[in-house]
């Protein structure tokens, strides 16, 4: 279950980490870049949110949170 949590969070910080990289972009104004890197943060927020509930779901205690 452990290992579980650990691949949700690494799904977040690749989130974090490519919403960064289209804010930069962003602000020099290379728009095109931006927005296939918030795609690319939307994709793992998705993915670690699943990731998560399955953790959740598989550690007992749904509903819980």
């Amino acid at each position: 279950m452990r290992e579980e949590h650990l691949k949700a969070a690494a799904e977040h910080e690749l989130a974090a980490q490519a919403h960064r990289t289209a804010a930069e972009h962003h602000e020099k104004g290379d728009y095109g870049a931006a927005l296939w890197h918030a795609e690319r943060a939307l994709e793992h927020s998705d993915h670690a949110y699943k990731l998560a509930e399955e953790a959740r779901n598989k550690s007992g205690r749904i509903g819980s949170l």
